[in-house]
């Protein structure tokens, strides 16, 4: 165990003077502050040798999910899933933050209101939930310019090296940013034990310095003058040992990579390919980093889905609950103590937050929902192992062994990864040798066992393996001083109780099991049938076998409950942290010993805890459902569910029994086909009428952009010009001589983007869009133009977001957006004097809000109109149904009101009918922009929108563009606000985050 921590190291590096005394423990340097009354902060709160993390004291696995506050707008609701994610057994979560929606202008840093780290903070202490806080300033996470400011494409300088004006740039985000992380860290009694001061530093081209120690360096002395004093944890998006301990300087003090076995390829759910399973991560660890814990920080969880893609069910098909069973107890056979899945919690790319690689959802196929539901099999799955890995303290110490086959087992087609304890608790993780088969395989095995190596099952028959499957075999395990010999049937959890302990084993349909428990009584049978149940008492253990059954059995050896369930039967168990009145859940030591129940109760247990006499359970349901507390506390007598009293029965094994009535309420939707719209043009551009004095001058002779040199007179890259997000207007003025002929245009938006050009009011023609298209060549014709008549070119385009940076030296971010070259044939090109437009103000944005990237440069959005109560009675009626009878921009509003029930979370979207035309909306609810629809790319229809954004009791507005781009116009086929199931919770309620509603706004244009 390091005898210092980071937090010690960090807190002297950023307080000591140079009278400070070294002394050498172990080989690591401890700094002793000559000030009596600053050495109280040298606590080892948080330390590590080469198998595990330690926190006050104690040996823990780190069990995270990724969740990024940033995606879900609504910070009431941020407890809602970091309780979903205690529930399913995990001690932690990992967080982005976004720069560029903090520091939208250079040097204007704004984390207020939904951007503010706080009530995130606050969340996670309440939920018992530790933190990893990635701060960047790099990120990628799938968001436009992987975090970075659009403002940084004007940068000379190579982004994340050490270029002066590079690093320069970043010191007000980060100085801010981090120091906002340090006040919660665990030194202060917050959640943040952990923190990334760079993001998958791994890939380079282009001649630069990399892997560059000065720059990683200069972000981690950042971070420390901000305040962080927590282990610096790094991960590489391969395990290729940068900036692993040892490197030099710039090195983390833990080594961490990142894992996406499966890829993105959700077109073809099924396929598993070969020697994709990864084998050899331990051998990589020990070569790269043996002093520090073994340590995945992205282990995929889902997929990203592209513009044009097969949508994210497909995704989740591709990473389902199979995909968890199998990869996931592999990462356990190479010794994962740090275990983060991205994402755990994908949410929403609103507001134009995503990079142009995706579309509005970034559902990612996770555990929850981007609806925060937990319906999906995958998330019941992680639960077991995520319990296992709790009530398993001996892994931590156990050493991993080689893969092999034919060695613990009787066939070869199958494979086992040993994981020996040293006394006890040994760990033997089995699959398919293919790892990819749905073959079903019987087998037997051959284990070494404190009683000697044994064939099991003693009993006779066989043990099966059915498809892509996976199994944690235990031997020697410890149960509250009782050791079980072994157990082929996965452990849940165990529990000590008052009078006696529980263990909860379970195993698939159709399979065999046998346990061994080192005693001399004989078993017993305290619940269910004794069909399928066969047990012998010799040789100083009970040998018990059993077949899978969805009825429960409950055996009882000694004072030891076995449980015995089917895997399906298993998932309806929880096992939360009982609480004493006024205490968060376990946050303060996460110790795994803390005083927990077991809970049978079906969709989701949030928590429970002790209130004198009463126990609450804190739960939601999704049907009627029978509810059972197992370990109830002595003291306990009267059951609370949901802050109301339920009736109880005790059974003679002192199990609590109870249910739950559920009646789905009568949920009244408005018919958004019958909202009164009222409708404006938003591109009136096209008007000869139109006055473009107020709009920027395109008329920088030469870029900032160092990434891409002009093709034109004048740069018209927007980011020149402080746009960088949404939609971009262009008008360039020429006076005709006649020999007009064609006019050529190269447009670029990102992926899927599209563009339309008029000639004054005449539409000249459009490009619709397609996934493999970020940039485009266009050839329009001209009509005949009358020589010394004026004449305006409009080009619309559509900023999709800026590229992620993931490769250090190309300088992905910079690939400019807007106009990249354009040619009016007959003409010169320096005749054109072009003006441009994107959101009011550029970076000097109106709403600070809704933040910096939520609007773009329509009519409608300049003026806010999208915002709630526009000034719209004097617009004319009209319905997006309707729509437009030739190319444009139109803009359409409604109010309606919701009046759904308290105590309901019920999910809502907003459909569009799959129209394949080439049509663009924009779908904003309430001033947040929640929607991208491309109906002739796709594939998004659906658009769910969180309580918070949507008013669940009164007035909304929502508001859409839509920009049709063929000759014909567009309009949409259906438009319907629709719900699914709704859950009857105990959450409490949602307080929605501000909703400035529309005021007139100076200088709109």
């Amino acid at each position: 165990m390091k005898l210092l921590s980071a937090v010690a190291v960090a807190l002297l590096a950023s307080q000591t003077t140079g009278a400070s005394i070294k002394h050498h423990l172990n080989g690591f340097t401890l700094l002793e502050h000559p000030d009596p009354a600053k050495r109280g902060l040298l606590q080892d709160i948080v330390t590590w040798d080469n198998q595990s993390l330690s926190i006050h004291g104690e040996r823990i696995m780190i069990f995270s999910g990724e969740f990024h506050p940033f995606r879900l707008p609504v910070p009431s609701l941020w407890l809602d899933v970091l309780q979903k994610i205690k529930a399913l057994g995990f001690n932690c979560v990992s967080f982005y933050i976004d720069w560029a929606l903090v520091e939208g202008k250079p040097g204007d840093y704004r984390a207020e209101g939904i951007f503010a780290l706080e009530p995130f903070f606050e969340a996670a202490k309440e939920a018992g939930i530790y933190l990893i806080a990635r701060n960047g300033p790099y990120i990628n996470a799938e968001v436009s310019g992987g975090g970075f400011p659009g403002w940084l494409q004007r940068l000379n300088g190579t982004l994340r090296s050490s270029d002066q004006p590079f690093l320069q740039a970043t010191d007000n985000y980060v100085a801010h940013a981090a120091s906002s992380v340090a006040k919660a860290q665990i030194t202060n009694g917050g959640p943040v034990i952990l923190f990334q001061p760079e993001n998958e530093y791994t890939s380079s081209c282009c001649g630069v310095k990399f892997p560059d120690g000065d720059y990683m360096q200069y972000v981690m002395d950042q971070a420390r003058k901000a305040g962080i004093v927590v282990p610096f944890i790094n991960n590489d998006a391969s395990p290729s040992g940068h900036n692993a301990p040892g490197t030099g300087v710039g090195a983390a003090d833990i080594y961490g990579h990142d894992s996406y076995p499966l890829g993105f390829d959700c077109a073809h759910p099924s396929v598993w390919p070969k020697g994709n399973l990864p084998e050899s991560f331990r051998k990589l660890h020990l070569q790269q980093s043996p002093s520090t814990p073994y340590s995945i920080l992205e282990f995929q969880a889902g997929s990203f889905d592209p513009w044009g893609g097969p949508g994210f069910d497909q995704c989740y098909r591709l990473l389902n609950h199979e995909f968890s069973r199998v990869f996931y107890r592999n990462d356990f056979s190479f010794g994962v103590v740090i275990m983060n899945l991205y994402m755990v919690f994908g949410g929403t790319n609103w507001g134009n937050l995503g990079h142009p690689g995706g579309y509005t959802s970034y559902d990612y196929g996770s555990p929850l929902t981007e609806s925060r539901t937990v319906t999906r099999e995958k998330y019941s799955d992680i639960k077991l192992l995520s319990n296992f890995a709790k009530a398993s303290p001996d892994y931590l110490t156990a050493v991993p062994g080689d893969m092999s086959t034919g060695v613990y087992t009787d066939t070869h087609d199958v494979a086992v990864t040993p994981l020996i304890g040293d006394p006890s608790g040994s760990f033997f993780v089995l699959r398919h040798s293919d790892y990819s088969s749905q073959e079903s395989t019987s087998y037997q095995l051959r284990l070494p066992t404190s009683a000697g190596t044994l064939n099991i099952p003693q009993l006779g028959g066989s043990l099966s393996l059915h498809g892509r499957d996976s199994k944690i075999h235990v031997v020697d395990y410890n149960v509250s001083g009782t050791n079980i010999l072994y157990s082929t049937a996965e452990v849940f959890t165990w529990k000590r109780f008052h009078d006696h302990t529980v263990l909860v084993l379970y195993g698939a349909p159709r399979e065999h099991h046998e346990l061994a428990i080192a005693s001399q009584s004989n078993m017993t049978i305290v619940e269910g049938s004794e069909s399928g149940i066969e047990s012998r008492t010799e040789g100083g253990s009970v040998v018990i076998s059993w077949d899978v059954s969805p009825t429960r059995r409950i055996i009882q050896v000694d004072n030891l409950r076995v449980f015995l369930l089917d895997r399906n039967s298993a998932y309806n168990y929880w096992v939360p942290e009982l609480a004493t009145q006024g205490t968060s859940p376990g946050f303060s030591t996460a110790k795994t010993t803390a005083s927990s129940i077991i809970v049978k109760a079906g969709y989701l247990v949030r928590g429970a805890h002790l209130d004198g006499a009463d126990l609450h359970l804190t739960a939601d349901f999704n049907a009627t459902t029978p509810i059972e507390v197992i370990g109830a506390p002595k003291s306990a007598q009267h059951l609370l569910i949901n802050g109301k009293k339920a009736r109880h029965t005790v059974d003679k094994n002192g199990i609590w029994s109870s249910e739950v009535q559920y009646k789905a309420p009568k949920i009244t939707l408005p018919a958004l086909q019958d909202l009164k719209w009222k409708t404006l043009d938003s591109l009136p551009e096209i008007q000869s009428s139109y006055d473009d004095a107020a709009w920027t001058a395109a008329n920088l002779p030469t870029t900032r952009n160092t990434y891409r040199p002009l093709d034109t007179p004048t740069s018209l890259y927007s980011s020149d010009y402080g746009f960088h997000a949404g939609y971009l207007i262009y008008r360039g003025h020429f006076v005709a001589n006649g020999k007009e002929s064609e006019f050529v245009i190269h447009t670029q938006g990102g992926s899927a983007f599209g563009s339309s050009i008029w000639l004054n009011g005449t539409h000249l023609g459009s490009w619709a869009g397609a996934d493999w298209a970020s940039n485009y060549n266009a050839t329009y014709q001209v009509p005949q133009l009358q020589p010394g008549k004026p004449y305006v070119i409009t080009v619309v385009v559509d900023n999709m977001g800026l590229d992620e940076n993931w490769t250090v030296g190309g300088e992905g971010m910079k690939g400019p957006r807007g106009i990249l070259d354009y040619a009016l044939r007959g003409q010169d090109a320096r005749a054109i004097s072009w003006k441009l437009t994107g959101n009011l103000g550029g970076e000097d944005y109106h709403d600070k809000v809704r933040g910096p990237l939520n609007e773009g440069g329509l009519y409608a959005e300049r003026h806010g109109f999208h915002q709630p109560q526009p000034p719209s009675d004097s617009w004319e009626s009209g319905s997006p149904l309707e729509g437009l009878s030739k190319p444009g921009i139109q803009f359409y509003t409604a109010p309606f009101d919701l009046d759904l029930p308290k105590g309901w979370d019920v999910p809502l979207s907003f459909t569009f009918g799959n129209n394949s035309q080439a049509a663009r909306a924009q779908l904003y609810v309430n001033g947040y922009q929640f929607g991208k629809f491309t109906g002739n790319v796709g594939p998004q229809t659906s658009f769910p929108v969180p309580e918070g954004i949507l008013n669940y009791r009164g007035t909304n507005w929502v508001a859409l563009s839509l920009w049709a781009l063929e000759p014909a116009g567009a309009q949409l086929e259906s438009l319907e606000l629709s719900y699914t199931t709704p859950v009857l919770t105990g959450y409490g309620d949602v307080v929605s985050p501000e909703q400035p509603t529309y005021t007139q706004r100076t200088g709109a244009y």
